[in-house]
């Protein structure tokens, strides 16, 4: 079985410090958890900028020096951007990722409902129509094409893994892909490894997955995934927790954990290098434009 790759999503956008002190807002909180992050075993940093009030941001000003920060501190790691926003236009969604050229862009691959319940309150905490139909998946695939940039294909339920098919057709999604498989969101797949296995089947050959599992569910699938041959994101935008039930102190916790239960699985931790040959990327990134000190705009 290949090495396994850890993702680190160190943020998110809906977070805040009053439910998780360690999330970072600043570049240089950034760069400190993508360090803790690197060391544990991590090999990928998958980024939502935000302000430093930690406001989240869709400018590319916020992504570059976000970006830069951690470049300085761990040269190593491969860069993700996040493109998944509600009622934020298409162009907005795609800028930073044009401009700046990181190796990962995430695609989410189809519309849905995306929701938060609130068994105490008996109410949703949030509910939303998370827009991306076929036009603008297209959109940002051939705008990543032209970037150089590798899309992430998000899936949050088995039909998002089957949109694939028609663009792969088309020659918009380039074998071998990558896809994240997304379990625990309301709306979407629910969290359970049987799930994991059927979206995982569906993956169209050649192509590597990994796994997202959402709250405290994060670690019946990170092992699931493991055993599976999959790979695994972990990260303080999608789980606060770590197993035994405490709250992280820092991505870097989280993804030592991960790393464990990799390492109990019979497999090893993949390193940057190696990531990138798992993932068919170049070996030498392109970091002209995200070190560019050139205006957004």
């Amino acid at each position: 079985m290949e090495r396994c790759i850890i993702t680190a999503a160190l943020s998110g956008v809906a977070a805040n410090r009053q439910q998780c002190p360690a999330i970072p807002y600043t570049p240089e909180e950034y760069a400190a958890e993508a360090k803790r992050a690197y060391e544990a075993g991590a090999t990928v940093v998958h980024l939502h900028a935000r302000y430093p009030d930690g406001a989240p941001s869709y400018r590319v000003d916020e992504y570059r020096s976000i970006t830069q920060a951690i470049l300085a501190e761990t040269p190593a790691l491969i860069i993700n951007y996040s493109t998944g926003a509600v009622h934020i236009p298409k162009e907005e969604r795609i800028a930073h990722i044009v401009e700046l050229k990181p190796e990962l862009g995430a695609l989410n691959m189809g519309s849905m409902t995306y929701a938060k319940y609130s068994e105490k309150r008996k109410e949703m905490i949030f509910d939303f129509c998370f827009e991306n139909r076929f036009e603008t998946i297209t959109y940002f695939l051939e705008h990543m094409k032209k970037a150089g940039v590798k899309p992430e294909c998000e899936c949050f339920d088995t039909g998002h893994v089957y949109n694939s098919v028609p663009l792969i057709d088309m020659g918009l999604l380039e074998p071998p892909v990558q896809f994240s498989l997304i379990l625990g969101v309301l709306g979407g797949a629910p969290a359970n490894p049987r799930t994991l296995d059927h979206m995982a089947s569906l993956v169209p050959a050649p192509a590597t997955w990994e796994v997202i599992g959402i709250s405290r569910d994060q670690w019946m699938l990170v092992s699931a995934a493991t055993a599976l041959g999959g790979n695994i994101r972990v990260g303080l935008e999608d789980n606060f927790y770590l197993p035994n039930g405490e709250m992280a102190s820092s991505n870097g916790d989280l993804v030592e954990a991960a790393a464990k239960a990799v390492q109990l699985s019979g497999r090893e931790v993949a390193g940057a290098d190696e990531a990138r040959v798992l993932l068919g990327l170049p070996e030498t990134p392109d970091r002209t434009g995200v070190l560019s000190e050139s205006e957004s705009g």
